[in-house]
């Protein structure tokens, strides 16, 4: 009798797991999910299917219920969908918030699932990734869902380093949701679906009287173009989720790891003779710095980070030789490639990711100096250029510096330069390394030769070629030790792959302390 009522009961049990299996899959019920497919986008399920390798996926506390307040209702998943897979075999740890639920709101449940996998990817040493759609704090639990904020922001600082941290924002992310995602490495948005903001239009139109949508205020655009925060823009969810799983294949697991190789079958000797032609025989005259980092990269394969933002300098992953490396480059065909505020910081916490994550750094210079004027100077580009200096100096990773053209000032010396613990430096012919550049020096050095001159133009353009035909060269910086070696720039690629080949296992101790002091 007890066995038959055993079984029953077991029975019943495996039915009510089938139907609240079925529950969470459904989430908000189908009125929610084809508002959300009308709206062009995914649901939280269907992202985790395109984003990991088929059927990899195995989900956390898919069970866990939430409270919509007051105890008497339960949320089902609270929100939430959590676990991990795989992203072209390697392990990955994953949140995907589900807007059909409660808008995604954030509750206690719901932060709880996100801190379990945060806390496994740490212990396991594998990515997080965290898909953000989401209305925010879930009112309804007043004080304990900013309580929930706080336990992820501090799994966020807490993982920094130690493995990769990739947001998508898929839909709203406003409030205090928005600073876990600026606290990760890299995020993603989706044009025209996706927005973040601390406070909303409504805020915005109280406070100061000024109408503005929410595309306007926080939408991909504007965070990629003018504030920075936003790493890349994807026309739709399909083809983000596309691109983090490329992102994946460059990064390493934990900082612990190396990053993957991939054997591109690309010949580490291979030349390029149209590099002998890249530089303008003009010095004033500009270039695509991106014909140059595609010509020398394993399959022309060049994955640029925040590319519409500070155009005039270039970050990103790329490999040499099979190996995943971070490349830094001026970029003259934009404001000729000077280092401003924006350009400071954003070359600054990228090579600060690459430090962390034991990637080499490959700097590809080209830079008149520092922007002039007193936007920046009242902007603060002392602070944000000496975020970048700082970077380089306490980066340990294998560092390699190709002068290009310019190298001007105190730019030259911020840029990767020998000065401060570059382990190569290399120079084209075509380098002009000087404090200044050959014009303004001869105005300072010969000015009264050329005041008295009868032809004053003429006395300043034979000065100014005297003066780089006498220092503005690589080959006085050559002869001092400051320069390795001045090479051809056909073979670019083949010395910058030895260059890593050797370095492979460098190791530098440094100083005894907590952490320093960067100037944030």
């Amino acid at each position: 009798m007890e066995h038959g009522l055993l079984m029953e009961t077991g029975q019943d049990n495996l039915a009510k797991l089938e139907t609240l299996r079925r529950e969470a899959v459904l989430g908000g019920g189908e009125t929610r999910i084809e508002a959300q497919h009308g709206k062009g986008k995914l649901t939280a399920r269907e992202r985790l299917e395109l984003l990991l390798d088929e059927g990899s996926f195995a989900e956390f506390d898919q069970l866990m219920s939430g409270r919509a307040g007051g105890g008497a209702a339960r949320i089902p998943g609270d929100g939430v969908i959590t676990g991990h897979g795989t992203i072209d075999g390697r392990e990955v740890f994953v949140f995907s918030q589900d807007f059909t639920i409660m808008g995604g709101a954030l509750g206690e449940a719901h932060s709880r699932k996100i801190c379990k996998v945060m806390d496994h990817a740490v212990r396991v040493g594998a990515p997080i990734i965290g898909l953000n759609d989401s209305g925010g704090a879930r009112i309804q639990e007043g004080v304990e869902s900013l309580a929930a904020y706080g336990d992820i922001f501090s799994r966020n600082a807490l993982a920094s380093g130690v493995v990769p941290q990739i947001s998508c924002i898929m839909g709203p992310c406003a409030g205090g949701a928005v600073y876990s995602p600026a606290m990760t490495d890299f995020t993603f948005m989706v044009d025209q679906t996706s927005y973040m903001f601390v406070t909303g239009p409504n805020v915005v139109k109280t406070v100061t009287h000024q109408e503005i949508s929410a595309e306007e205020l926080g939408g991909a655009g504007v965070h990629a173009e003018r504030s920075g925060v936003n790493h890349f823009v994807l026309p739709n969810d399909i083809l983000c989720l596309r691109e983090v799983r490329r992102l994946i294949n460059y990064l390493p697991s934990n900082n612990r790891q190396p990053a993957p190789l991939l054997d591109l079958s690309d010949p580490a000797h291979r030349e390029d003779p149209a590099l002998d032609y890249l530089v303008p025989a003009n010095p004033n005259q500009t270039y695509d710095m991106k014909i140059l980092i595609t010509s020398i990269l394993d399959g022309a394969e060049f994955m640029e980070i925040q590319a519409d933002f500070a155009r005039n300098i270039i970050v990103g992953f790329g490999r040499l030789g099979g190996q995943t490396i971070g490349l830094i480059a001026n970029q003259p065909a934009v404001l000729a490639g000077v280092l401003d505020s924006n350009a400071s910081v954003k070359a600054a916490r990228f090579v600060r990711f690459c430090d962390a994550f034991n990637i080499p750094l490959i700097s590809l210079v080209d830079v008149p100096g520092f922007m002039p004027g007193p936007e920046q100077e009242h902007g603060g580009i002392i602070r944000h250029g000496a975020k970048l200096l700082y970077a380089f100096i306490e980066a340990t990773v294998p560092r390699i510096s190709l002068i290009v053209r310019k190298a001007y000032g105190g730019a030259y010396v911020v840029m990767n330069s020998q000065h401060i613990r570059a382990d190569i430096n290399f120079a084209w012919p075509t380098a002009e390394i000087a404090v200044l550049g050959p014009k303004g020096a001869a105005q300072i050095i010969y000015r009264k030769e050329i005041a008295a001159a009868a032809d004053p133009e003429a006395m300043l353009a034979q000065k100014t070629e005297e003066y780089r035909e006498t220092y503005a060269n690589p080959f006085k910086a050559a002869q001092r030790g400051f320069i390795d070696d001045v090479i051809t720039p056909r073979e670019t690629r083949h010395r910058l792959i030895r260059g890593l080949q050797f370095l492979e296992g460098k190791k530098v101790a440094g100083p005894r302390r907590k952490h320093g002091n960067i100037p944030l």
